[in-house]
């Protein structure tokens, strides 16, 4: 059994890594905000766990054992987060930090019966995918509202970096996933975009459309 810390590090990864599947140990130590020799240390015990490939100087990769286990995690996370949202009645922007704790219970039955209470969620309140009890994503390709297009209608189905100031920005906009979308024009100099929805219109930052992954209708 991992520990906390450990389990932590694995998620990190994971989640730095994408799909690209590797990432470099200064990377992770700047995301963890942990110095680069305790990294180090960690990166060369999970490695003797058979968790990660490490070898001095060359980006991190997660062994597929490891890939399952991160997957897992983010499975109890992003679950927990949904359980909070459709049970509990908390907000999409206060559920992160309270995940963050549940996340390292070690007992799959408790979080399939979670599971099996929600209907088998693909996503959580956020929209990224649930990994399956094999670690396994359903990965879908969203397109950003800030790649579309004058007249373009899209659907809201995910947000990207759901920090809880971005979530909390949202909810004043009355922006929320399943949003229908359209935009009417996007402002060359900066790529702040005015788009319409629910009978209101809105300008929007290009880094707040950057965030928001649509689905064209």
């Amino acid at each position: 059994m991992n520990s906390l810390t450990e389990e932590n590090y694995l998620k990190a990864l994971f989640n730095l890594a994408g799909e690209k599947g590797e990432v470099g140990v200064n990377d992770l130590s700047r995301h963890l905000d942990i110095k680069m020799p305790t990294v180090t240390s960690m990166m060369k015990k999970l490695a003797e766990k058979k968790l990660v490939h490490y070898e001095t100087y060359k980006p991190l990769r997660l062994t597929e054992k490891g890939r399952k286990e991160a997957a897992l995690i983010i499975r109890k996370h992003r679950l927990t987060e949904m359980y909070l949202v459709q049970k509990m009645g908390f907000g999409w922007e206060d559920v992160h930090e309270i995940a963050e704790q549940i996340e390292h219970i070690h007992s799959p039955a408790f979080f399939d019966k979670m599971d099996e209470l929600l209907g088998y969620p693909k996503a959580d309140p956020h929209g990224a995918p649930i990994p399956d009890k094999n670690g396994k994503f359903a990965w879908i390709a969203y397109d950003r509202l800030c790649d579309c297009h004058p007249g373009d209608t899209v659907r809201l189905l995910a947000v990207v970096h759901s920090a809880s100031d971005f979530l909390k920005f949202l909810n004043q906009r009355h922006i929320h996933l399943g949003l229908r979308i359209k935009v009417h024009s996007v402002e060359p100099f900066d790529g702040s975009m005015v788009v319409a929805y629910d009978n209101r219109h809105e300008t929007l930052s290009r880094m707040v459309c950057e965030r928001l992954l649509v689905e064209k209708q």
